[in-house]
């Protein structure tokens, strides 16, 4: 008897042969890259951005809808809260964030606000705010969004969306870490087709428009214009059937890669 006993190997084991069980860990390999691929591309559609990294020290995001309603996600670290809008809320590094604060600075009777999150980077603290809008024409009665000027308006088949940001508090923010290179963004997602807009830029997924200027620009007030038209007809369709189109995509190339797994495998177990 040997001394040394033989390492265990499970029927499932046994019963497979070299090329097979090299055929079965490609085949997993396969469909693990195939997910985290779906996943990737997933996450950066749901986020509507093609500048996945990059990160913006103030950001207002607005999701419009033709009757005037809208939802807006404010993502901002506290120092430029402080600054641009002269809030007060302690922006230390070590300091606990007063969520309860937060909620209350961006509640209104026109803005009721959904979520309040926190986060961290590049030693400041940072803060997101989800929340629905009645009526945007009249956000810039809101103190967080008292800058603004809204202005949307039926014309015709188009409905006009204008916005101009102006003055900000140009707060000193004091020890906040900033380098100069500081962005800050503003973001439009329109419900239809768009026929005019002055972004510059490329029109991102079909209906998002994005403005970006330099942080510094804003705490000294330069102003900012927005001007977009759109079809007064929802684009939902189009969003479905781009979602269906990549669905399907998906599911080629997942059976592209089972196929291309198990045809690598039969060569295996030829030449094993």
């Amino acid at each position: 008897m040997s001394a040394h006993p033989e390492p265990f190997d499970s029927p499932l084991t046994l019963s497979l042969s070299k090329g097979e069980r090299l055929a079965q860990d490609r085949l997993v390999e396969g469909c693990v890259l195939v997910v985290l691929c779906v996943l990737f591309v997933g996450a950066a559609a749901c986020s509507g951005t093609t500048n996945i990294f990059r990160q913006y020290e103030y950001e207002e995001e607005v999701y419009l809808s033709l009757d005037g309603t809208a939802t807006v996600n404010v993502n901002g670290s506290l120092a430029a809260l402080n600054a641009l809008h002269g809030t007060s809320f302690e922006a230390t590094p070590t300091a606990r964030v007063d969520t309860a604060a937060i909620r209350a600075y961006y509640t209104s009777p026109t803005t009721h606000v959904t979520r309040v999150a926190q986060s961290r980077r590049n030693g400041r603290r940072y803060v997101h705010v989800r929340l629905d809008v009645d009526d945007v024409r009249r956000l810039g009665e809101v103190a967080p969004f008292a800058w603004s000027r809204y202005e949307l308006r039926h014309e015709g088949n188009l409905f006009i969306y204008r916005q101009t940001v102006g003055e900000s508090a140009g707060r000193d923010a004091g020890a906040a870490g900033w380098n100069g290179r500081e962005v800050v963004a503003f973001r439009l997602h329109l419900p239809s087709k768009i026929r005019h807009q002055n972004t510059h830029r490329e029109v991102r997924r079909g209906n998002i428009l994005e403005w970006e200027q330099p942080l510094t620009d804003r705490l000294r007030g330069v102003a900012l214009a927005f001007e977009a038209d759109m079809d007064a007809q929802s684009i939902l369709y189009r969003t479905l059937w781009l979602f269906g189109a990549t669905f399907v995509a998906v599911a080629v190339a997942f059976v592209v890669v089972i196929w291309w797994v198990m045809r690598r495998g039969k060569a295996d177990r030829v030449i094993g």
